[in-house]
């Protein structure tokens, strides 16, 4: 007899101008996208970890999601978004874009979100993470994706972009909407293994992976 499914928890209500927002949202993306020059850097380390068929989980900063959601459409990659008002709405966006998303945080109450991530990775999917989010401190590597990959032995990739000009939100993480016509780069870190012996020891990476990703995004903004 198969156990049953875990229930998932309930959407949050959107009132009619967010509902609005988040049903034109993946159109205004796509037009948007459309117009951006986007250039790539160290492709060559997500392309072989394709080619081997080799599961990993994306490390980006949450203020650079935008870019990074419209360039890797097309792979069904899983993404870990909160639960709360402003993760429907990206939500929301991301799976009009063609994504499937995870809800919950590693942060509060994480354990659920963490088993989720884990099982994905298990079953051969990609995933991808925030360790700055939902709600900051911008840019500081929580542990949650650590803690997944290490379960499940599989490789962290950093990735990061930049653009030459782009509207910055009013929020903790400075979100990114590059401009229309707006040069992007988009850059890949080397993928890395957390070598853990449990989620414990797997947390005390996060200065490294920091590290790793912070180098990501610098080669995003080299000249």
């Amino acid at each position: 007899m198969t156990a049953p499914r875990e229930a998932l928890p309930p959407r949050a209500r959107l009132d009619w101008k967010l509902e609005l927002l988040v049903r034109v949202g993946p159109w205004l993306i796509r037009a948007l996208g459309a117009t951006w020059r986007v250039s790539v850097r160290h492709g060559e380390h997500v392309k072989r970890l394709r080619a081997e068929h080799v599961p990993f989980a994306y490390a980006l900063w949450h203020g650079q999601l935008l870019p990074l959601l419209w360039h890797e459409r097309g792979f069904r990659t899983r993404i870990l978004i909160s639960e709360h008002k402003d993760g429907e709405i990206i939500a929301r966006v991301a799976e009009g874009l063609g994504y499937a998303t995870v809800r919950g945080s590693t942060s509060r109450g994480g354990s659920r979100a963490l088993l989720a991530l884990a099982r994905e990775l298990q079953q051969g999917n990609d995933i991808a993470v925030t360790p700055d989010g939902p709600r900051g401190p911008a840019r500081t590597f929580a542990a949650g994706a650590l803690v997944a990959a290490q379960r499940s032995g599989t490789p962290i990739l950093p990735i990061a972009a930049s653009a030459d000009r782009a509207w910055r939100l009013r929020s903790w993480d400075q979100f990114m909407i590059p401009k229309p016509f707006a040069r992007v780069t988009v850059a890949f870190g080397e993928p890395a293994y957390v070598e853990a012996a449990g989620a414990r020891e797997a947390a005390e990476h996060a200065p490294r992976f920091q590290a790793l990703l912070d180098a990501t995004v610098a080669e995003a903004e080299r000249a």
